[in-house]
């Protein structure tokens, strides 16, 4: 079975919000910088727990940030 993607609108709800840093961002839901990152890159893909976190911090619903693209 071919792996999908998880996609990500992280960097455009950042610079919605006020221009939030990574730094701040990642502060607030509890993860590093280079994780913060790394998702925005889509070169990882964060855990169900994380990435409701970052929706909470956006105050919008999950699929407003994450998708999934098989």
């Amino acid at each position: 079975m071919a792996k999908g993607k998880v996609r990500n609108r992280i960097r455009e709800l950042r610079a919605e919000t006020g221009g939030m840093t990574q730094s701040q961002l990642a502060e607030a839901v509890g993860a590093t910088r280079q994780t913060i990152i790394a998702i925005e890159q889509e070169k990882y893909a964060p855990s169900l727990e994380l990435a409701f976190r970052i929706s909470l911090a956006f105050d919008v619903p999950f699929e407003a940030v994450f998708s999934f693209e098989p």
